[in-house]
């Protein structure tokens, strides 16, 4: 399950238990509505209640990033697992956002801010 919030040029997304691919399409929806009409957007995703994601859903995050390289602007993940850790930072291969991992909330807002 997922909770989304967005203002202006940030979406906040925080993942509660398993991230699945409905999951994910609803995140795709508003991150897509909100490229449209606002341009390159922030993300915040929350991924400390994480518990695991599925597979399709992975599958369908490197097919988004892929077709939407050049539209986020800095990309903030929350996390105190490494395995999460170490999957934000391949991310970065697909995307040309600055993405940065954190431990402290309120750094990464900052960052995001920044």
């Amino acid at each position: 399950m997922i909770a989304i919030d967005h203002k202006k040029e940030l979406v906040t997304v925080s993942v509660l238990g398993e991230f699945t691919l409905a999951d994910f399409k609803e995140f795709e929806e508003l991150a897509c509505f909100k490229i449209q009409f606002e341009g390159p957007v922030n993300l915040f995703f929350d991924l400390r209640e994480m518990a695991g994601f599925t597979v399709d859903m992975a599958w369908e995050e490197i097919k988004f990033s892929r077709q939407h390289v050049g539209d986020f602007k800095r990309i903030a993940v929350l996390t105190n697992s490494q395995w999460v850790t170490w999957s934000a930072w391949l991310s970065q291969i697909f995307v040309s956002a600055d993405v940065s991992v954190f431990e402290d909330e309120a750094e990464a807002k900052a960052w995001l801010e920044g």
